[in-house]
């Protein structure tokens, strides 16, 4: 039961985390696109914007790919967490911890899962199990 559990935690979140990339690269699933994100990123001080917004949509897409999958997953754990990190030290951090307020308890919890994944490993049920 413990490697399906993985796979639950890891298609959730990986799958979450390639809808993200989608948003900030592509403009999908209600996303403002590389454009967009970039002019946002340079309005926090981010920039230069569109060049930061493709590292962050290529960082959750790649990211949401590996982990999903389970293919290399502590790589994908890693692109996750960052990811998570700096929408913490950029956006959240100074709301506070409840997402009511707009803070980082929601990038909190899934830099714990990332890394918790990450150090545990994938479980039976995905690619590194089947390649290495």
């Amino acid at each position: 039961m413990m490697n399906i559990g993985l796979l639950v935690i890891r298609l959730v979140i990986g799958l979450l985390f390639i809808g993200h990339g989608a948003q900030k690269l592509f403009g999908w699933f209600g996303g403002y696109g590389v454009k967009g994100t970039g002019g946002w990123f340079e309005s926090i001080g981010m920039k230069p914007g569109i060049a930061m917004a493709i590292f962050a949509g290529l960082g959750e897409l790649i990211g949401g790919i590996l982990f999903a999958t389970g293919l290399l997953t502590p790589i994908g754990g890693i692109l996750i967490a960052g990811t998570m990190v700096m929408a913490i030290i950029k956006v959240h951090g100074a709301n506070g911890l409840w997402a009511t307020a707009n803070g980082y308890e929601y990038n909190l919890t899934v830099l714990a899962i990332a890394i918790g994944i990450a150090l545990i490993g994938p479980g039976a049920y995905s690619l590194d199990a089947l390649f290495f």
